[in-house]
């Protein structure tokens, strides 16, 4: 049976909207690098930086240095990204369910 190249697989799963946010909480728990990370990874799985920049009305540049290892989103930019991924941001406490923002 051939094989699929782990990333290849990934990103296909990515695409489902319930699988998604399940990576990205996780990659939150991981911190800010491992969430920039898996954004970045998301943003790959449905569609790429050109269709989020069109989706967000954001510039490409401005998206790269955002989400790359270095990027400090603001809070404005993060919520156009999640949104243009089908994503909602939420907050809970501990031992709650998530909140919808």
């Amino acid at each position: 049976m051939p094989t699929v190249p782990y990333r290849d697989q990934l990103l296909q799963r990515l695409k489902d909207p319930a699988r998604a946010a399940g990576y990205l909480t996780a990659c939150l728990e991981e911190g800010d690098e491992v969430f920039l990370i898996g954004l970045r990874d998301v943003v790959d799985a449905q569609g790429g930086m050109a269709h989020l920049a069109e989706a967000t009305g954001l510039n490409r540049e401005t998206l790269y240095r955002t989400l790359s290892e270095n990027g400090n989103p603001r809070l404005s930019s993060l919520g156009l990204i999640v949104e243009a991924l089908g994503l909602r941001l939420s907050i809970e406490s501990p031992g709650d369910g998530p909140r919808a923002v």
